[in-house]
């Protein structure tokens, strides 16, 4: 590589963290049929991955308790050892990882528990960046938030995030954390790729408006925009997707092979792979602090490292874009039709054009 990956202010911290971060779901594959679909990466390859990264400017690395019964904390934590000054290490808690009534969720007493046990399995002082992993309806939110800042100010978390919040229950956690003085969140963890676009309606407009970093998981949906994949043939064998039968979140494949296309079109002119082009995509859009990328070899890394050598064009973004629109839900179907001139977010103007009312 010529260049290091860029970095990205985290929200509206300080930290600045670079542009694509790796997840280690794939390491340590696990009990069962949805682990061992994902990836079983054992120490060695995982260390000479996480190098490869570290070696290319990447400095987060995203992991979570859930992650095969706790092996992927272990291993990443390994991987990072000799170099874990170089690295930001981010976790998230909320999935059960016991059979107790009280080993899951984000209770006081799971959050602190949890938090502890990722220490030990990662082999570190502190963890960079703790999420919760889902909103838990069951605990109050000052409850919640209470545990995180006190791990804060305890010195064994730098900084807090969601994942899988909907806008309403981040925004509710801000506001928590502004009336009680407690810790922010950071950043949010979502979902989010050239072919599933749902938080965009949402999320990122609170993103925006409230200084959040958006950490992005699954970029390419699963696989399906890796270009491995045909419209109205079958999945290629040993792929993730024939694995677990569906890509996550794709609830129009139709929709989503115009979006392959398009992104093979734009590959094709620029020389590079499906991958890179649809991570360069999702590098331009709004919001967008880092990719959380996830590969099963090193050479599939090296392949998904190369999105950040190039900047995509307006207008292949807008090529994208296009494929991939969706019409828009009330009532942003309605702001768009009647009210594009009083609203604070300009670039959501391009989704006008698709904004038509119901019937």
């Amino acid at each position: 590589r010529k260049d290091p990956v860029q970095t990205r202010p985290l929200g509206a911290t300080g930290l600045r963290v670079s542009a694509l971060a790796f997840g280690t779901m794939t390491f340590g594959g696990g009990r069962s049929d949805f682990f061992r679909a994902i990836g079983d990466t054992g120490d060695a390859e995982a260390r000479r991955m996480v190098d490869m990264c570290l070696d290319a400017g990447v400095n987060l690395f995203d992991t979570a308790d859930a992650y095969t019964d706790g092996k992927a904390e272990e291993i990443l934590g390994r991987a990072l050892a000799p170099r874990r000054e170089e690295a930001l290490i981010a976790t998230k808690l909320h999935a059960r990882t016991g059979p107790g009534p009280n080993d899951l969720g984000a209770s006081r007493h799971h959050v602190i528990a949890a938090c502890e046990a990722s220490l030990r399995r990662l082999g570190t002082d502190r963890i960079d960046l703790l999420q919760l992993h889902g909103f838990d309806a069951a605990t109050p939110l000052e409850e919640t938030l209470r545990a995180l800042d006190d791990l804060v100010r305890a010195g064994k978390v730098r900084y807090i995030g969601c994942s899988n919040y909907s806008a309403w229950h981040a925004m509710k956690a801000l506001g928590t954390s502004e009336r009680e003085g407690l810790e922010r969140f950071a950043c949010m963890q979502a979902y989010y790729s050239a072919a599933a676009r749902d938080l965009e309606w949402e999320l990122v407009p609170l993103a925006l408006d409230q200084g959040l970093g958006v950490l992005v998981y699954s970029p390419l949906s699963g696989g399906l925009l890796t270009g491995k994949f045909r419209r109205g043939e079958a999945d290629p064998e040993g792929t993730r997707r024939a694995q677990m039968g569906r890509s996550p979140g794709i609830y129009d494949l139709e929709r989503a092979f115009d979006v392959v296309e398009a992104l093979e079109a734009v590959a094709a002119e620029r020389g590079a792979s499906v991958a890179q082009a649809a991570l360069a995509w999702l590098l331009r859009r709004p919001a967008v602090t880092s990719l959380i990328l996830g590969a099963r070899t090193p050479e599939q890394l090296a392949d998904i490292l190369g999105a950040a050598d190039w900047v995509m064009s307006d207008e292949d973004v807008a090529r994208v874009e296009r494929a991939g629109r969706v019409p828009p839900p009330y009532p942003q179907w309605h702001q768009l039709l009647y009210n594009t001139a009083r609203m604070s977010e300009p670039w959501m103007a391009e989704a006008a054009e698709g904004a038509r009312p119901p019937g």
